[in-house]
């Protein structure tokens, strides 16, 4: 089950639309004992906790209702998969891959995880909160209803993704890549902000005053400015 809190939205006189958040409830679960993930497993109201499941094949699995608290994802496959109305707590590993996957009505808690492809996901109405996400890959994603909030997102890649209604909250995100991106309701005031690439793809976003000073370099290279002072060659 789901109950859906709004998002903040008209801040800064209208200039940009806030995100929905899922606010997710979870039903009474039962404890998932069978050991192993299956290929286009159904996995209804279910708790896996502190489960190992490194190396296995979930892909095309639907997740419905579920709670994952503490599980080891390294080479996970999960492709195609659907996570629906579910929080994952403490997830940990490198190289999960959920290619293709969606996430709608989602809460992922303190992850850290690394070499996360998400590329052609669906994300909606997800919360990403706390821990850290290195080199996470949603490449053509598209992102409608996601916050980012008190997380570390190290070299995210937005290349060709469409994120509309996005909130980076108390980020830290460095070395990020929008190229190709489609930005429309993006939130990154809050965000101490590094962009690798992609700076012209901004359009459709809102930053602080202090961000732009810090972008002002990558702008002016992007409009082929060159700045010069006074009595310089």
């Amino acid at each position: 089950m789901v109950h859906r809190a709004a998002g903040r939205a008209g801040r800064a006189g209208g200039a940009v639309k806030g995100a929905r958040r899922p606010g997710v409830r979870l039903p009474p679960l039962e404890a998932f004992a069978d050991g192993a993930l299956e290929p286009d497993g159904d996995y209804d109201g279910l708790e896996f906790r502190d489960a190992d499941f490194a190396g296995q094949d979930g892909s095309g699995a639907r997740f419905m209702d579920c709670a994952l608290t503490g599980c080891a994802l390294d080479e996970t496959r999960l492709a195609n998969a659907r996570f629906l109305d579910s929080v994952l707590s403490n997830a940990r590993g490198v190289g999960t891959d959920l290619a293709g996957a969606m996430l709608r009505d989602v809460e992922l808690l303190d992850a850290r995880v690394g070499g996360v492809q998400l590329h052609g996901a669906v994300l909606e109405r997800v919360l990403v909160r706390g821990g850290k996400i290195d080199y996470l890959n949603l490449r053509k994603a598209r992102l409608k209803d996601v916050v980012f909030e008190g997380c570390v997102l190290v070299e995210p890649d937005f290349g060709a993704a469409t994120l509309e209604r996005v909130e980076f909250v108390d980020c830290v995100v460095k070395g990020a890549d929008f190229s190709a991106a489609t930005l429309k309701d993006v939130d990154l005031r809050a965000a101490e902000l590094d962009i690798a690439r992609g700076v012209d793809r901004l359009a459709g976003a809102v930053i602080s005053p202090s961000q732009l000073l810090d972008l002002a370099p990558l702008l002016a290279a992007e409009l082929g400015l060159r700045v010069v002072g006074p009595g310089q060659a």
